[in-house]
């Protein structure tokens, strides 16, 4: 009945000419014989007629639309006017709704006048008797017109047969108020244009004006910390010569896949170590194998490693992990220092002069470009390198995303989780290094506050949280490893789902350990003595285990390589 009443009053509204006059008796002879659909349609055609501005059905905002390069105070992802016109429509329709749906003055900004002249039009006429003071304060009289009397009309027109919802409409047009505003704030562009790109977030029609504003709160924030899409332009890099629950996405590890039943959303993962053990490095194997194994997107937060430490370290990752090699196909291994320093063996050592160790020499007066291209004539190592790479460099869809993070809050750094799963759907996330925030740093109780935070986002977030952590350095044997021996509070084992201790085994105490292929085995192989001392052997200490089981496992690795292989079931003889 209420939309009839609509009906009525519109009919009203609509000054009587020669032309119109046939129709508007027959929408009210339709509306006698309660025909309410053909009095609808019958008002389309009634628009037609009613204004010759109209070339086609209902399309007001063209009609009103302002000349964008005249009036270019917003980004242009915010100069839609379409949802201004929806939400004064359905005012207009339906007086009443301003009791709720009301923007105070600091916040109300809409970019098209005729709008804003409408909306106070709807405060001191139509709805005057429904607003509130507060609704009206601040504002003066809308300027009347011709002009703006035929627009209500359409407006009107328009909301009676589209009937969208209002509480959506005000939802919507208070996100773009408050993003207009920001931007108002902001005077910086390319800042504004990273507010305005909060629009195109992936769940962005997900998002309440409260965490509008969270998100404007961490791109401002996030604009702080330098951060880049890590496997981006690696080609460039190394050139310059500088139910998911119960079944998680596999780790590069199998037994630890099968223990913690994989990489599952909705929790938090920590691995500790002995400083300069290989933290980073593990926590660039893991996200690079999640990204490019998974076709994962994934984000890496730093305080320990720069953005050039870690794009070296993810170029070695990429041509020597094996799960990763399989993809790209090309069996290549290198070492860290030799794609630092660019070193490549030639296919034939008569084509060209080695030195000592047999790398190919720059010739003197040879530029870098000059270099590379004679490699790419007589090196497949150098070839196979730049296909491996190049192949990463392309997959778009499971980037991996970096910002190093150094001098930051607990607050920061949840905003910057926040927003980067809001602004990309980012799912997986490692933190390496797990520390109180800057504020606080000597307290090691403060770090449980910051680990409760991730596990929050976790869960909240339905992602993957995995952090490294500082072990002591005490002489607790590498097979013994508690929480006792975490350089931070002990407490933090509380807040995680699982936690591993990772230690080197001295090589002087191998023939006090061995290993097997099953938890439960007869067959036990002993660790074996490496010429090469780059070789390693780690005990890895299984603390906690949310799904169950807590073995202790042995790993191989060669951190020169980054190459880390899980070998089996570590015991004492």
């Amino acid at each position: 009945m209420k939309n009839i009443d609509n009906i009525y009053e519109l009919l009203k509204q609509i000054p009587v000419t020669k032309e119109n006059e046939p129709y508007i008796n027959e929408i009210r002879n339709l509306l006698e014989q309660q025909e309410y659909i053909k009095a609808l349609e019958k008002m389309k055609q009634l628009q037609y007629v009613s204004s010759d501005e109209t070339k086609e059905e209902f399309e007001v905002e063209e009609d009103y639309k302002e000349d964008e390069e005249d009036d270019d105070i917003y980004p242009k992802k915010l100069n839609d006017t379409t949802l201004e016109f929806d939400f004064v429509g359905i005012l207009l329709s339906n007086p009443k709704l301003i009791m709720k749906y009301y923007f105070i003055k600091d916040i109300c900004l809409f970019k098209d006048e005729n709008c804003l002249n409408i909306y106070k039009s709807i405060l001191f006429n139509e709805g005057a008797k429904y607003a509130s003071e507060i609704a009206k304060e601040g504002f003066n009289f809308s300027k009347e017109s011709e002009e703006l009397y035929n627009l209500k009309v359409k407006l009107k027109i328009k909301a009676v047969e589209e009937q969208k919802n209002p509480e959506k409409l005000y939802v919507e047009l208070r996100k773009i108020f408050i993003l207009r505003k920001s931007c108002l704030e902001t005077p910086e562009k390319y800042i504004q244009d990273k507010i305005s790109e909060i629009t195109d977030y992936e769940l962005y029609n997900k998002m309440s004006p409260d965490e509008i504003e969270d998100a404007i709160a961490q791109v401002n924030i996030t604009q702080k910390f330098k951060q880049s899409i890590l496997s981006r332009n690696l080609i460039g890099f190394l050139e310059s010569g500088e139910n998911e629950l119960a079944n998680g996405l596999d780790y590069p590890f199998p037994i630890l896949t099968q223990v913690f039943k994989g990489i599952r959303k909705g929790e938090t993962m920590a691995f500790a170590m002995p400083s300069n053990s290989g933290k980073s490095r593990l926590t660039i194997d893991i996200a690079a194998y999640t990204a490019l194994v998974h076709k994962k997107k994934v984000l890496v937060i730093s305080n320990e490693m720069s953005e050039e430490k870690m794009k070296l370290c993810l170029i070695t990752t990429i041509l020597n992990n094996p799960g990763i090699q399989k993809i790209h196909e090309q069996k290549v291994k290198i070492s860290e220092t030799e794609i630092l320093e660019f070193k490549f063996k030639p296919d034939n050592k008569k084509d060209t002069k080695l030195d000592k160790d047999g790398y190919i020499l720059k010739e003197d007066k040879e530029t870098q470009e000059q270099f590379i291209n004679r490699l790419s004539k007589i090196s497949s190592q150098f070839n196979q390198v730049i296909t491996a790479i190049d192949w990463a460099s392309k997959q778009i869809n499971n980037s991996i995303y970096f910002i190093n993070i150094t001098d930051h809050t607990n607050d920061e750094l949840q905003k910057v989780i926040t927003n980067y799963y809001y602004k990309e759907k980012i799912e997986y996330v490692f933190y390496d290094t797990l520390k109180t925030d800057t504020a606080n740093i000597g307290n090691p109780e403060e770090i449980k506050k910051t680990a409760t935070i991730l596990s929050n986002l976790a869960q909240n977030f339905n992602i993957f949280i995995c952090s490294s952590l500082q072990l002591a350095e005490n002489t607790t044997m590498p097979i013994n490893l508690n929480v006792n021996d975490l350089a931070v509070s002990k407490t933090v084992k509380e807040v995680l789902d699982t936690l591993c201790l990772f230690k080197q085994i001295n090589r002087d105490d191998y023939d006090k350990y061995e290993y097997s292929l099953e938890e439960v085995d007869t067959k036990f192989f002993n660790l074996e003595k490496y010429k090469n001392p780059d070789v390693r052997h780690y005990a890895c200490v299984i603390d906690k285990n949310r799904a169950g089981a807590k073995p202790k496992l042995l790993f191989r690795l060669n951190l020169a390589y980054n190459s880390w292989e899980e070998l089996g079931y570590l015991k004492l003889k």
